[in-house]
């Protein structure tokens, strides 16, 4: 028997409705349907889902987010199209499942019997024989090697002669039922698990999700769903020695509040870490405590080692910052200020820095482990824009902590701070702050994290570290450089220094000892982008103003100014500080060029200070997932069905076998056989077969 790709037509005088019934039982109509679940599921797999909207937003741009938006691709698995479509597919396939199953285990059950002699001539596998026994004996006979073979066998007394009729695999036919059911059973469990019973609730309830901040327990009734919620999975976080009785259900629009019918209480968060920084190990010691009985569980809650409790799983999902209090030094990064001040915070709060810029306190890594391999050596080359070259060199002073593909050491860099200055206009940039120096190209430097976006890697900014292991003379170099009565202290030391005949009565040493000083004064001026904004990619363009012949001699000289009047000007804030001059060797020099990479690079910045973590009190928190899931073992049933099937269509085959057995013509009193053998998948194994039984059935007396 094969099955059929039509559907089931109705006995109706109605056209349409026959056609749209008879398309909807139809195996096409099904396995079309059971496609467009499959590339919907993929767009599912490849997008991430649930993601707060402002991802999106950064992700797609304002035009692409409102149309994946209004397509529901965002939360792709409990749009209402595709919860339609395994409606109907579950409808469609059980309307299948209806028309051919009957025919199948009828199909099964049955001998075949209405085979004529002439028919079972036609077939491919086919023998014939005689044999000096009776018609009755030799059927007889036939039919028990064919049981000691594997086969069911029955013998058919039929015109004038006797059938053996032969079946073996006929249970492949289950594969297709089993397989099918395994579809309905599947997507009934998932839509058991979808959020259709929530959807409901906002209809028939009025709930509807909350969209403001506050305390939990504080959110009106309107927004939580209650203890007998049939299906939900939503997420909790709990600080160490704190407690929880609901969890969290994102929705497009806000989240709602699911009560427990427990309470978690978070007696102690562990965690351990491979060599390269990633989790190892989290677990989670909870005191579970009933809410109407009182009864109390201890328990330790593992990745795939849920909790259950009631009907209710609870999952160790993830972990993060419970509260952490944070003591820090800010710096300023505008002005000619370079005084420190205190800062406390607390992750997860918010910190009034200014009458125009708040700090929201993010997150907190007790440690991080990077790598911190040296950075590649760009040069400019042949042909190359100057502007190009400084472009490539910012890139590599903003780029990654850890980019590099020739050193694969990962280290531990130490503890780190997230945060966001957000300005009085809403607009925020984020910041994740390093609280010791890092060793780069083998000098320790302090790292400054930015990026303008959450979809954004961050790019660092590099202050050098001085000879107290601290950002303070950096600062104190950036907050001169915007003085203007500094910088000319500094562009006359450094004429002075480079124009020893001045000041002697030679009056043409006093009109170069003039002259370099006003450039210093200009490469500072330049420098620090006192009209727009300064550093390298302030020189670069006053560069292309050169002639092209002269930019390469012009930009050397325009350095070494540079760098010579930087060093007058770190001297000369020291002395205003009270601090001793610097020794002019090897280390200071190179302090002082990383220190204008960093001061360049400070322009991109964008945030008003530069906050340095000094001490911290870590508290950790625990992610729970806190799930009621009766499709689960719907879902688990239909797996086992579905098993079952493949095996039974792909390693059950079905044979069916024929003997004809009758009186010999010749009066002998012996018997004629003719038997022929089909299958519905001819293989090398079926052709063994038939060919062994061709040897072994010809009985002889």
């Amino acid at each position: 028997m094969s099955t059929s790709t039509t559907g089931i037509r109705l006995n109706t005088r109605r056209p349409a409705l026959n056609e749209a019934f008879e398309l909807l039982s139809s195996m096409r109509f099904a396995i079309a349907l059971l496609v467009m679940i499959a590339i919907s599921s993929v767009i599912g797999t490849i997008m991430q889902q649930n993601q707060p909207m402002s991802n999106y937003v950064n992700q797609f741009g304002p035009f692409w987010f409102d149309v994946f938006g209004k397509l529901g691709l965002y939360a792709v698995y409990s749009a209402w199209w595709f919860l339609v479509m395994m409606g109907v597919l579950v409808v469609s396939t059980s309307l299948c499942i209806l028309r051919n199953a009957p025919k199948m285990v009828k199909d099964m059950r049955s001998w075949r019997e209405n085979v004529r002699e002439q028919s079972l001539r036609n077939f491919h596998h086919k023998a014939e024989w005689q044999t000096a026994l009776a018609p009755d004996a030799l059927a007889g006979q036939l039919a028990q090697r064919l049981v000691h073979a594997g086969y069911q066998a029955k013998v058919v007394a039929k015109d004038g002669g006797l059938l053996v009729a032969a079946k073996r695999g006929a249970a492949n036919k289950f594969g297709y039922i089993f397989a099918h059911s395994a579809i309905v059973i599947i997507c009934v469990g998932g839509l058991l698990d979808s959020d259709i019973p929530i959807r409901v609730q906002e209809w028939a309830l009025d709930k509807a999700p909350f969209k403001g901040n506050g305390l939990i327990a504080e959110i009106p009734e309107k927004h939580r769903l209650g203890v007998s919620n049939p299906t939900f999975r939503g997420n909790t976080v709990i600080p160490e020695g704190q407690a929880s009785a609901s969890a969290v259900l994102s929705r497009p629009d806000g989240v709602l509040i699911q009560d427990l019918p427990f309470v978690i209480e978070l007696k102690k968060f562990t965690i351990d870490f491979y060599s390269t920084g990633m989790p190892k190990l989290f677990a989670s010691d909870v005191v579970v405590r009933d809410r109407v009985t009182g009864e109390t569980r201890s328990a330790t809650i593992e990745v795939n080692k849920p909790l259950i409790w009631k009907g209710l799983a609870v999952y160790q999902a993830s972990f993060e910052d419970g509260g952490s209090k944070l003591k820090l030094t800010g710096f300023p990064m505008l002005g000619t200020k370079s005084s420190q001040f205190a800062l406390d915070g607390v992750v997860g709060e918010a910190t009034k820095l200014d009458d125009a810029h708040t700090i929201e306190w993010a997150d907190f890594r007790p440690f991080n482990v990077e790598n911190t391999a040296n950075q590649d050596v760009r040069a400019v080359k042949q042909g190359e824009k100057l502007g190009s070259a400084f472009a490539l060199g910012l890139d590599k002073h903003l780029g990654s902590a850890a980019k590099n593909a020739n050193n694969k050491d990962l280290k531990n860099v130490g503890p780190s701070v997230q945060y966001k200055v957000r300005d009085s206009t809403g607009q925020a940039r984020e910041y994740q702050n390093y609280m010791q120096p890092v060793t780069l190209d083998g000098v320790p430097m302090f790292l400054s994290g930015v990026r303008a976006s959450p979809s954004d890697p961050f790019s660092y900014l590099r202050i050098p570290a001085d000879d107290e292991h601290s950002v303070r003379d950096w600062m104190r170099l950036r907050a001169a450089l915007h003085d203007p009565a500094l910088r000319e202290r500094a562009a006359n030391a450094y004429a002075g220094r480079m124009s020893p005949g001045a000041g002697r009565g030679d009056g043409k040493a006093e009109t170069v000892q003039s002259q370099l000083a006003l450039s210093a004064r200009k490469s500072l001026e330049i420098f620090a982008g006192d009209k727009a904004a300064g550093g390298y990619m302030s020189v670069s363009r006053f560069l292309e103003r050169v002639p092209q012949a002269e930019q390469e001699k012009a930009a050397d000289i325009f350095m070494k100014i540079l760098n010579g009047t930087l060093w007058e000007l770190w001297n000369v804030a020291r002395e205003r500080d009270g601090l001793a001059a610097i020794a002019p060797d090897e280390p200071h020099a190179r302090w002082l060029q990383l220190a204008m990479n960093g001061l360049s690079d400070s322009f991109f910045y964008g945030a008003p200070v530069y906050l340095q973590l000094d001490e911290f009190e870590q508290v950790k928190a625990s992610v729970f997932q806190v799930t009621r899931s009766p499709g689960k073992s719907v879902v688990y049933l239909g797996c086992l069905f579905l098993v079952l099937g493949v095996f039974a269509m792909f390693y059950i085959r079905e044979r069916r076998l024929w003997v004809w057995v009758r009186a010999d013509d010749g009066g002998t009193g012996g018997a004629h056989a003719l038997m022929a053998m089909s299958t519905q998948r001819r293989t090398l194994d079926f052709d063994r077969e038939f060919n062994e039984l061709k040897e072994k059935l010809p009985l002889k007396a």
